[in-house]
């Protein structure tokens, strides 16, 4: 496929799925998509299956239609997968993936080996939502469209600010607002707002961040304590990692925090040398060199000594 256009004038059922703990590119994608099918194809049906995602992206075009629960349903002719570098952060939506006729996978992930029928893999490009746009008739792109693939974009780039940011990303950046996307609106609304359990969770992961290897490395930990005492959530913890990653003169940053079942969610940032992504994909997880996560069992002392060791044999070399 080199154009979403192309698909069959008929087509039936289409299902779109991302990735679990779905982001700013996930979300912005998927509704984009959709958004563009609707406008193609608006005879077709079209579901959406994400996890609960944060309500900032509530504003955003076939937001309440997204669905969170997974019937039962009969195969669909199209799957489309979406920012997600293989079947296992599909979560339980991968039975559709699986099931479907026709199976086509859209993303940026560098650890994206092709797990789909058909794959368009872009890993220079800064998010799934600019290699999105470049699939769509320009012509056929309106302001709900705009909108989507201008807030995944903002939170890829950390609204434009990391070294993935390129020429092109600007350029598409610059043709949505000529679409209709508000710049100001999406960025204070879905990156910059920050509710006042935020605003503890930051506070309370800055307050207890330590420096590693001379200064090299910053890390923090948000505890099931911590969210006890706080009265926060997971949902609350958006951020942290990247306000970290400016502390001056660290290469990187890590972030995580306690799960159910003795896991520990990781997040890493990098500003120089360390390929972060690398680390992830040693623990089950992937992303990018400048970002990337992963979930780990055990104890969340053990975890940070053993990226921090990882961390240490890259900046050795």
């Amino acid at each position: 496929m080199k154009k979403i256009d192309e698909l069959p004038e008929n087509v039936g059922r289409i299902v779109i799925a991302g990735h679990i703990h779905p982001d700013g590119d996930c979300v912005g994608s998927c509704l984009g998509l959709k958004n563009y099918l609707s406008v193609i194809r608006p005879r077709a049906q079209v579901d959406i299956y994400l996890e609960k995602f944060s309500e900032d992206f509530g504003f955003l075009q076939g937001a309440g239609e997204v669905c969170h629960e997974l019937p039962e349903r009969e195969p669909y002719d199209v799957a489309f997968v979406l920012d997600c570098s293989d079947t296992e952060r599909l979560g339980d939506a991968v039975k559709y993936f699986t099931a479907a006729k026709r199976r086509i996978c859209i993303d940026h992930h560098i650890t994206n080996e092709g797990f789909s029928d058909e794959n368009i893999i872009c890993p220079d490009a800064s998010s799934t939502c600019e290699v999105l746009y470049s699939l769509m008739e320009d012509s056929f792109v309106n302001r709900a469209v705009a909108e989507c693939l201008y807030t995944g974009i903002v939170h890829d780039t950390g609204v434009f600010k990391h070294s993935n940011t390129k020429e092109e990303t600007m350029r598409i950046a610059g043709r949505l607002i000529t679409k209709g996307a508000d710049p100001s609106y999406i960025i204070d609304e879905t990156f910059y707002k920050k509710t006042f359990a935020q605003n503890k969770a930051l506070a309370r992961a800055l307050d207890t961040a330590e420096l590693w290897l001379d200064g090299a490395v910053i890390g923090s930990v948000i505890t099931e304590k911590d969210f006890e005492e706080l009265g926060i959530g997971s949902g609350d913890l958006d951020g942290i990692v990247d306000q970290l990653r400016v502390t001056d003169g660290v290469e990187a940053a890590v972030f995580l925090y306690e799960a159910p079942e003795g896991k520990c969610k990781v997040s890493m940032r990098a500003n120089g040398s360390v390929d972060v992504s690398r680390i992830a994909r040693e623990f089950g997880g992937g992303g990018h060199v400048k970002a990337a996560g992963c979930t780990v069992s055990g104890g969340w002392r053990e975890i940070i000594d053993q990226i921090a060791g990882r961390i240490a044999e890259q900046l050795e070399h």
